[in-house]
């Protein structure tokens, strides 16, 4: 037996795709490549927000050009994320008036969107008619909006991915499920959360997501099983997910493989 362990923050879930939707989507080609990055963050004020400024105020190669929110406008960016010196960079509510800016200087740009599902096409829309490039961490957002986005940015000849999970473990967790999945025929994804919203979490719904479609059908004993112990199964393959909700408990997930002799 084989076990795979990731401790996890909590994420809210989304709709369960196909392995390839969910993925790095859209041309990748990009402009022409600068000595520094100009840096637009949606969602600035939010924890994640915050902390992508710091991170790209310190990272060599970078530099913040815009902070995108419909709260607090007017606040410094550097100041509501904890830094020591204000970054003379107000937050805004006026993505097109920054975009504009940087299109302005020729120079290379990116924009990171931590909005909302209702508002992400019309940002990275926006951000390739200015020549930028995107990258988006945005929960919940649905297939039908990755599908569009695909194939705007396909038409656009612009580079834009789509971030399910920023956690290296996460991504680690998944990949090594990948290598299993091809040698079990046996898998059940355990997880824990503190809250019953949204289970089950996105990182079981990803994980289902990569170990399917593989030409591998699991757990085929008891596939049409409607006992509820049994956990839900996620997609058509057969994975089965079990979730656990305890005031308190850190949130964990683990997935288990198993087959004839692996006692």
């Amino acid at each position: 037996m084989a076990t795979l362990f990731h401790s996890v923050h909590t994420r809210a879930a989304g709709k369960i795709a196909r392995r390839n939707a969910a993925k790095v989507f859209c041309s990748t080609q990009m402009p022409p490549s600068q000595s520094t990055i100009k840096v637009v963050i949606i969602g600035a004020t939010k924890e994640i927000g915050r902390t992508a400024i710091a991170a790209v105020s310190k990272a060599r190669g970078m530099e913040l050009a815009g902070a995108i929110d419909s709260q607090g406008i007017g606040l410094d960016a550097g100041e509501i994320s904890g830094m020591e010196e204000p970054l003379e960079i107000p937050v805004l509510n006026d993505l097109t008036m920054v975009l504009g800016s940087i299109a302005q200087s020729r120079a290379t740009g990116v924009m990171v969107d931590f909005s909302e599902p209702s508002t992400v096409y019309d940002n990275v829309k926006q951000a390739a008619a200015f020549g930028l490039s995107s990258v988006v961490y945005v929960p919940k957002i649905e297939l039908a909006t990755v599908t569009e986005l695909s194939a705007f940015c396909e038409k656009a000849s612009m580079g834009c991915l789509v971030a399910p999970t920023l956690s290296i473990g996460s991504v680690l967790l998944q990949q090594a499920a990948i290598q299993a999945s091809f040698h079990y025929n046996n898998v059940e994804i355990v997880e824990s959360r503190p809250n019953p919203s949204d289970l089950p979490s996105q990182d079981a719904m990803q994980i289902a997501n990569n170990i399917s479609d593989l030409g591998q059908i699991y757990n085929r004993e008891d596939m049409d099983s409607d006992n509820p112990a049994r956990g839900q199964i996620l997609g058509e393959d057969g994975v089965r997910v079990h979730s656990m909700v305890l005031p308190g408990l850190a949130s964990s997930t683990s997935i288990n493989f198993s087959g004839p002799g692996e006692d």
